[in-house]
């Protein structure tokens, strides 16, 4: 089991609603079954991100907007792929991608995935959280840090992916001691080699962490070598089954 740091953020609630970040799936068209299940109604969906293209593309894409559209109009916020590339991507890049995930797919926030996750960089992360929200007023902002940031990452966002790796580092992973300061709103985890037999120590550890919104699944990297998150896991109706009644102590 995880050690956990903080009795506070460690602590087992039935009031959250635990629900999926979806990281993003391949393009409709190579995987149309997995788009179709997330319009599902009673999946438990938090956010989908739309990833076009490593971003939104050269030009509106038909697919991707009829997809987009299809979650929307079921009540699902949709975020566009913004690639941080741990702070090497300029500010003026990912801004002109913003603007056309709104423009093309009319996205309800952003994922700024790769985001930097050290002290230095929180001035320049700021800033961009701050334009993205000035340009979709009400933009959900998520930072994708994928491990635990410098805290100050905390007031510039919706929420941090804290977590994002293989099943065998989750398993023993740490929840920092400053997460006991905000709600499990703020905080997803994403999993990716969860063996069918660990689905419910997985999700345990989520909520043990205090993290809220998850994506956990069976596939794996490869060594670097397959995208994990293109496709829907093999027990994708038993997780959501486990999260529609809740996990148990």
């Amino acid at each position: 089991m995880p050690y956990l740091t903080s009795t506070k953020a460690g602590t087992t609630s039935t009031d959250v609603r635990t629900g999926f970040g979806i990281p993003g799936y391949a393009h409709p068209l190579v995987a149309p079954t997995e788009w179709g299940e997330l319009t599902r109604p009673g999946t438990p969906l938090h956010w989908v991100v739309l990833n076009v293209a490593d971003g939104p593309g050269a030009r509106p894409d038909p697919h991707c907007l009829e997809a987009a559209g299809r979650l929307r109009n079921a009540g699902v916020r949709v975020l566009g792929h913004l690639d941080a590339a741990y702070g090497v991507r300029t500010f003026g890049e990912m801004v002109s991608d913003a603007h056309r995930y709104l423009d093309w797919y009319q996205v309800d926030g952003f994922l700024l995935d790769r985001c930097p996750a050290d002290r230095v960089s929180l001035p320049e992360v700021r800033r961009t959280a701050a334009t993205l929200r000035a340009i979709r007023d009400d933009a959900h902002i998520v930072l994708g840090h994928g491990t635990h940031p410098h805290p100050g990452y905390a007031e510039s966002a919706d929420q941090l992916v804290t977590f994002s790796g293989p099943w065998s580092d989750y398993r023993w992973s740490q929840v920092a001691e400053w997460t006991a300061d905000h709600p499990p709103e703020r905080f997803c985890h994403f999993v990716h080699g969860v063996p069918r037999p660990h689905l419910e120590e997985a999700l345990r550890i989520a909520r043990w962490q205090g993290a809220s919104t998850i994506y956990f699944t069976d596939h794996t990297d490869r060594g670097g070598r397959a995208d994990p998150w293109e496709t829907m896991p093999g027990y994708w109706d038993e997780i959501v089954s486990r999260i529609g009644t809740g996990v148990s102590e």
